[in-house]
C-alpha cells in the first residue's frame, strides 16, 4: 500500500497494542503518539514520563518516530535492511509504501523496543496483545 492515510492508519493500529501500558498524547488523524507516563531517572535527569514512538503523516511519507533506537543506538543492529534503510537521523522512518514484511518488521522493532523501556525499568507491565 502506498496510500499514506491507509499506512498511517495500520501503524496506528500495531501501536495500540502497546496502549496500555503506554499512552497517547495526541491521537488525531494525522499524528498518533505513545508516552510511558512514569517518573524515572534517565542520564542523570528526573523525567516524568518518557517518549516511545509516534507517527505523523507528512507530504509524501507517513514519519515513525522510535524513541527506543535513539535511546540505545545498538537497536539497529537488530532491524532487517528493509526497515533500516528507512532510517532517516537518529530515530525517524520515512515509510512510503507499507506492505506485510514491512509491517512485520515494524511490529518486532516495536516488540524489542517495548522490552527495552521494561528492561531500562521506564515502564512496568506488559502491553495486553502483541502482534506478531
Amino acid at each position: 500500500m502506498n496510500d499514506l492515510n491507509e499506512i498511517f492508519q495500520v501503524l496506528r493500529t500495531s501501536l495500540q497494542h502497546y496502549q496500555p501500558p503506554l499512552v497517547p498524547k495526541t491521537n488525531t488523524e494525522q499524528y498518533y503518539d505513545l508516552w510511558s507516563i512514569k517518573p524515572v531517572v534517565i542520564d542523570g535527569r528526573q523525567r516524568r514520563e518518557v517518549f516511545f514512538a509516534g507517527i505523523i503523516i507528512q507530504k509524501s511519507y507517513v514519519g515513525f518516530y522510535f524513541m527506543p533506537v535513539y535511546a540505545e543506538p545498538d537497536l539497529k543492529t537488530v532491524f532487517q535492511p528493509g526497515l533500516l534503510k528507512l532510517l532517516k537521523g537518529k530515530s525517524c522512518f520515512h515509510i512510503r509504501r507499507l506492505d506485510d514484511a514491512l509491517l512485520a518488521q515494524v511490529n518486532d522493532a516495536l516488540r524489542i523496543g517495548f522490552e527495552l523501556y521494561r528492561k531500562n525499568g521506564w515502564v512496568d507491565k506488559p502491553p495486553q496483545e502483541v502482534p506478531e
